[in-house]
């Protein structure tokens, strides 16, 4: 079985943030993340997924949406533990 190679494109962006530095601080050490970027792209990811979550909570009974909250947010746990 022949396998293409994959390319993946990341789209970065340079900036400079004023940041408060006991906040940044805390974030780091809850994170685990080892640099400011990446614990900054930690904080937006987990920004996006809260807005998400809640988008589907609003869905909820409308028809537009049906699946088991519950059993997705253990798999998700599940897939972070490992």
């Amino acid at each position: 079985m022949d396998f293409e190679p994959v390319a993946h494109t990341y789209h970065m962006k340079r900036t400079t943030l004023m940041v408060d530095q006991d906040l940044m601080d805390r974030a780091q050490q809850i994170s685990g993340e080892k640099t400011y970027s990446a614990t900054v792209n930690c904080a937006l990811d987990e920004l996006i997924r809260r807005h998400n979550s809640r988008r589907i909570l609003e869905l909820r009974g409308s028809g537009l949406w049906e699946a088991d909250l519950n059993a997705m947010r253990r798999e998700r746990t599940l897939e972070r533990d490992e």
